[in-house]
């Protein structure tokens, strides 16, 4: 009886330069776009601790906005997205609600863009 194993590695490639998802795109990721409308402080405790800060840091964003800039930045930096901290001043300003989705998008995109190993044994 002859065994045979194949090994299957699949990668999905992630663009670096921009944001794989806009600034409006909640309908892209329903889950995260009820989060943000029922609970909104949830959603930012879980996407800083996704993204490995600590849980608790949006909650001090209620008084100023430093919270979500330096995030934002940690992010673009990490991730290699193009932009400046006046272009994410501006973007916060604007609509911060959609870029804390957009932010916990972001995230759970990168960690699904990793490879995949699969094996498969099959026996003959």
């Amino acid at each position: 009886m002859a065994v045979h194993q194949t090994t299957i590695v699949t990668t999905q490639q992630v663009s670096s330069g921009t944001w794989t998802t806009g600034i409006c795109d909640c309908c892209s990721d329903m889950s995260t776009c009820c989060c943000a409308l029922f609970c909104f402080p949830c959603l930012q405790c879980q996407t800083a601790s996704q993204f490995g800060c600590c849980f608790c840091m949006p909650l001090l964003d209620s008084f100023c906005m430093v919270v979500s800039c330096c995030l934002r930045k940690k992010m673009r930096e990490q991730y290699g997205i193009n932009g400046s901290c006046c272009d994410d001043v501006c973007t916060i300003c604007c609509c911060y609600p959609c870029v804390w989705c957009q932010m916990s998008r972001e995230i759970k995109i990168r960690a699904r863009s990793g490879a995949v190993i699969t094996q498969q044994i099959v026996h003959s």
